[in-house]
């Protein structure tokens, strides 16, 4: 629908301050179709792509789904929380390579690249001749002030990324099963097509409350992300003040990452924690490499109830001590 490609177009000139031509917005029927339709055009049978890890798992199944190889490339951790391991990212570049798929801010570990961590892996795909398919989905979920580092800050309008979206996050439109990817114009027959060829398209009632979100719905938007920030706080306190977990304060997405003392089987943990405390909670191992004696909590929930989720939580954690 043309009125959505213009709107997105307007949204994308607020957010990024640069005009765009609405030319280079195509609807999805959601973000991971935005995702499959990416991977598709970029990657094919034995190619590989760089995904830094843990992940949101589907990213990499869309991977395989093309008969790709995802490459997981696991984040550094320290007491700052997870970074890009420059050198790791570097070296695991083969032959095969052909695209490079960043999530930032992420899910699950709440990762921001930074603009120097942009041009890094800018300057990577630039060498190697490599696609970028960026998820910046949560790119207004950044706790540091303002919309989180994209790479539309560091790209020439040449370079070759692909970038994914979603009204599933910012707008809490999650049901309504619409996103977009962004890519240079001379692409849109072979997007189409492959659109045309899976869902045809999104329905024109669904574009419409699409346009209303874009045109109206910023101070919805700020609400969402306030609420966040402040479920950022107070679970991050309360587990913290138990003084038995590994945590860092995420600096965007809404997610915590953290493990528990002594608690290596998050598997087991996870189940445990649904009998004993009552809360659902994720292991990190659902996310791949690296996410081994870590737990993800989502804090994008109403105070009420994420703050009883918080005090079960250290309620659990330090009673197990105390046995």
């Amino acid at each position: 629908m043309p009125d959505l490609r213009a709107a997105i177009a307007r949204y994308h000139a607020r957010l990024y301050g640069t005009p765009v031509d609405p030319e280079r917005f195509f609807v999805t029927g959601s973000g991971m179709q935005a995702i499959q339709t990416a991977f598709a055009m970029a990657l094919g049978t034995g190619d590989e792509i760089l995904i830094p890890s843990p992940v949101w798992p589907n990213a990499p199944a869309a991977a395989q789904k093309v008969g790709a190889t995802p490459v997981f490339v696991p984040f550094a951790y320290g007491p700052d929380g997870f970074t890009l391991d420059r050198t790791r990212f570097a070296d695991a570049i083969t032959a095969r390579t052909r695209a490079i798929f960043l999530n930032t801010p992420a899910n699950p570990t709440g990762f921001v690249a930074t603009h120097d961590d942009l041009h890094f892996v800018l300057d990577l795909a630039r060498r190697h001749g490599l696609w970028i398919i960026a998820d910046e989905i949560y790119g207004q979920f950044h706790y540091a002030g303002g919309r989180a580092p994209s790479f539309h800050d560091v790209m020439a309008p040449d370079d070759a990324i692909l970038f994914v979206q979603t009204f599933s996050k910012n707008w809490a439109m999650t049901g309504w099963r619409i996103g977009w990817i962004e890519a240079p114009p001379v692409l849109g027959q072979v997007i189409e097509n492959i659109i045309q060829y899976s869902t045809s398209g999104v329905a024109a009632f669904m574009q419409r409350g699409a346009i209303a979100a874009l045109e109206q719905g910023d101070g919805f938007v700020a609400e969402q992300v306030a609420r966040a920030r402040a479920g950022r706080e107070l679970v991050s306190d309360t587990l913290l003040a138990t003084g038995q977990v590994r945590l860092a304060k995420p600096p965007g997405a809404f997610y915590l990452f953290f493990g528990i003392t002594g608690e290596t089987d998050v598997r087991k943990l996870g189940l445990r924690l649904v009998d004993e405390a009552r809360v659902g909670i994720a292991p990190g191992t659902a996310f791949g490499p690296g996410g081994e004696g870590f737990l993800r909590l989502c804090f994008a929930r109403g105070e009420a109830q994420l703050g009883e989720a918080a005090r079960r939580l250290a309620g659990w954690i330090t009673a197990r001590s105390a046995t």
